[in-house]
């Protein structure tokens, strides 16, 4: 049977299934299984064994369920509240200033955690209505809480991005500095959209009048919210680049900032501790099977020689390499819209990885631009997990559509920013480049 029927049938039978509402994991992992058996037989599963071994060996598997947990203990401590009380006192006075603010807390939260949904929650159950009852537009405080949230998955660390590393072989640590440069990249834009946003239309986001501005006393006071965030970040991302601890052994540094932040808030409790182990627990279970689906498909769809067929696909492109690179992103780009960050790593990079390092391109690069994509998907519809993470926590008038429409803006900020490390590589190769 001919590679392209092959093909057909493949990716026919993958879209049969998750039509039908199966999950992405056992869907991309029983197929792939069921081809391997039909195309090299039986023995082909002790090659999918081995390299799931091989994975399972990896220290860096550790970092998973360690920034998992690290994320589960922050969402209840309190954090939030106090850094968000800083917020206002500190911008209250500018316009657009609390959606400015919100982005600031969305960047901290997303340099401690490593997840997306932590700073959606946070911040559209805290920052939400106060910026609602203060005058602000709707779409303006659900736009900058959107976006603000998805950067969890870029501002390192990442759990997405130690999955990009294991599936490409490419160093963590230097996806972590990577990471850094575009993310402040992307806080600079959008606050800069919001700004000569609110600039041109002023009663889009309203300063506070002047009798509920804080004293210049009060604004130094309420400093002290952000020295365990700031303490927390420099424990994992300084014990990195430093090269005090390895990616892993930060993550455990990580946890216990996490555990001295739950003490002193006084949130520290055995049914915390227990809650969090049960979620972390969930969450692990569910990366290892995808880690099994993305060794099943890539021995899949390699042993085919399927390879050849999509290089030879990528040459037809007009453009050259960047022809090739920019077809690229806008294939995960739209599948971004339909299926989950993980799903989309697990079908386009064991793809996608041979040809871009062929092409001359830097991997850790095309891993930013690819994480960007990522995160990007968490905030298009129909089906971005942060526009779900948002419907559950905002008050019953404001509909799934105004999600819809509130983060339109945001995203052309974000392909902006994707478009601008994309013309200047060193924004994302010059800090891997500087420590490593």
């Amino acid at each position: 049977m001919s590679i392209e029927v092959l093909t057909l049938l493949f990716f026919g039978a993958l879209l049969f299934f998750l039509v039908l509402g199966l999950p992405l994991t056992f869907v991309l992992g029983g197929v792939s299984v069921v081809f391997l058996y039909f195309t090299w037989g039986f023995d082909s599963f002790f090659m999918v064994a081995s390299q799931i071994w091989s994975t399972m060996e990896s220290f860096t598997l550790v970092a998973i369920p360690l920034f998992v947990f690290m994320a589960m203990i922050l969402e209840r401590t309190g954090v939030a509240n106090d850094l968000y009380r800083m917020m206002h006192l500190w911008w209250g006075g500018v316009r657009g200033g609390l959606a400015i603010g919100t982005l600031g807390i969305c960047a901290l939260f997303a340099a401690m955690c490593g997840i997306s949904g932590a700073a959606v929650v946070a911040m559209g159950t805290i920052a939400l209505p106060s910026m609602l009852e203060r005058g602000y537009d709707k779409n303006m405080a659900l736009g900058c809480i959107n976006t603000g949230g998805g950067w969890g998955i870029l501002i390192p660390p990442s759990i997405l991005m130690i999955l990009y590393s294991l599936i490409t072989g490419v160093s963590v640590g230097k996806m972590f500095a990577a990471g850094i440069l575009p993310g402040i990249l992307l806080m600079v834009l959008t606050t800069a959209y919001i700004i000569i946003r609110c600039y041109l239309q002023p009663h889009l986001a309203p300063a506070l009048p002047p009798e509920e501005r804080a004293s210049w006393g009060e604004k130094f006071r309420a400093l002290r919210a952000v020295i365990l965030p700031i303490a927390i970040v420099v424990m994992v991302l300084g014990s990195i680049i430093g090269g005090i601890t390895t990616p892993t052994e930060a993550a455990a540094v990580g946890v216990l900032g996490a555990l001295i932040s739950a003490m002193v808030y006084r949130k520290f409790t055995w049914s915390l501790m227990h809650e969090a182990a049960i979620r972390t627990f969930k969450l692990t279970g569910m990366i290892m099977w995808i880690l099994f689906a993305a060794h099943a498909f890539s021995a899949a769809y390699q042993s085919m020689g399927a390879q050849e067929l999509i290089e030879g696909l990528m040459e037809m492109i007009p453009g050259g390499p960047w022809g090739v690179i920019l077809s690229m992103m806008l294939i995960v780009f739209l599948l971004a819209m339909v299926l989950d960050p993980v799903g989309i790593m697990l079908i386009t990079l064991p793809v996608f990885m041979p040809i871009v390092e062929g092409l001359g391109f830097d991997p850790i690069w095309f891993g930013i631009l690819f994480v960007i994509n990522m995160e990007i998907g968490y905030m298009t519809p129909p089906f971005g997990f942060n526009l779900f993470y948002l419907k559950g926590v905002v008050p019953p008038s404001i509909t799934m559509q105004d999600i819809y429409k509130s983060i339109i803006p945001f995203v052309l900020v974000q392909v902006l920013g994707m478009a601008v490390i994309m013309v200047f590589p060193d924004i994302a190769t010059y800090l891997p480049e500087l420590f490593f």
